[in-house]
């Protein structure tokens, strides 16, 4: 079965928030159809492409990204010219949950439904062929490559579908690119506020690379959320700040975007921010009052991207834009659109 058949046996992938984290909510065909008052005799999913057809291979500055639009082209990976968010898109062959790319590689995490439920992680080339694929023990939640494409995170639920849910537990893992895995990071030796620690209920998740050694991510213990720098090959995890959840490195290195949590009508809700990592100031971007329960990816030094879902029309999203002074307006960027990955 190839990747737009699994696609096609339904009709929209929803991303909702439950609980405090972006899930996939599938809709079957014949759900869909009469929640839209629409004829079972109707297809509301093409016939799959043929998947010996060429991959259109974009090159260039440009923004990668699953394309949610209820067409022909639902759940492919797509991109537009980083200087034209708005122009016409190219699509590629492959269907993903969650992308993320570099000039000549990418990595795509992927639920396959069927009888049995699995997950996987393949890994691409330039022209979007198959490197390596890889089982997942849980459903797909974040993935990022390091800057020069060597390395690859990703995380996954193992059991629960929240961050915020009694007993929830990740796997997050850094593989070499078409080889091996270093391990889940929560074998890593953790170290908080100068103390080596070894907590039975730590999760790490939200994976952004500084180089081919060294990343970021967040460390979840004690009902604490913190933001530890790794060392791949000490194997360590050392807290840098409190309260910082989906980190994701500034071009320049200087800076960290994440989502702040805040309890709003008994709720846990996620507002975009900004930490300094020389000076420890955090900005809160309070322009957006909406949820955002994303790993926000870097636009320039200035501007984050982040996707939000359609209130009134389910399985759609889009990415917004957000500059970060503390006071900048979201701004709608791409259409139909989901994990975005800026190409430089």
């Amino acid at each position: 079965m190839n990747q737009r058949t699994r696609i096609a046996l339904f009709a929209t992938v929803a991303v909702v928030t439950v609980g405090g984290v972006s899930a996939y909510a599938v809709t079957s065909a014949a759900d869909y159809q009469q929640r839209h008052h629409r004829s079972p005799t109707v297809p509301v999913v093409p016939d799959p492409p043929d998947p010996h057809a060429p991959h259109h291979v974009a090159t260039g500055p440009r923004i990668v990204f699953r394309h949610t639009g209820i067409d022909d082209h639902i759940g492919l990976v797509a991109s537009v010219p980083l200087d034209d968010p708005g122009g016409p898109r190219t699509f590629t062959q492959v269907a993903c949950d969650r992308v993320d790319a570099t000039e000549d590689r990418a990595s795509c995490l992927r639920i396959e439904r069927g009888v049995v439920t699995t997950y996987s992680l393949t890994e691409y080339d330039a022209d979007w062929r198959p490197v390596e694929e890889v089982s997942l023990p849980g459903i797909p939640s974040r993935t990022r490559l390091s800057p020069d494409g060597r390395l690859v995170a990703s995380t996954t639920f193992v059991s629960g579908h929240s961050y915020m849910q009694v007993g929830f537990s990740t796997a997050t893992e850094i593989r070499d690119f078409g080889g091996g895995s270093h391990g889940n990071l929560e074998k890593f030796d953790l170290v908080i506020d100068g103390d080596h620690v070894a907590p039975r209920d730590r999760n790490v998740w939200g994976v952004t690379f500084v180089d081919d050694t060294t990343f970021y991510a967040t460390v979840g213990t004690g009902g604490e959320t913190y933001l530890v720098r790794g060392d791949l090959a000490a194997r360590t995890l050392t807290s840098v700040a409190d309260h910082v959840e989906c980190p994701s490195l500034s071009p320049d290195g200087t800076r960290i975007g994440f989502k702040q949590a805040t309890r709003r009508d008994g709720q846990t809700w996620w507002t975009p921010a900004v930490l300094d990592l020389s000076t420890g100031e955090r900005t809160v971007l309070a322009g957006e009052t909406r949820n955002v329960d994303d790993q926000v990816e870097w636009l320039d030094e200035d501007t984050l991207l982040y996707g939000l879902a359609r209130d009134d029309q389910p399985g759609v999203t889009d990415v917004w834009e957000l500059d970060t002074r503390a006071d900048a307006e979201p701004r709608l960027l791409i259409e139909q659109a989901w994990s975005p990955a800026v190409v430089r």
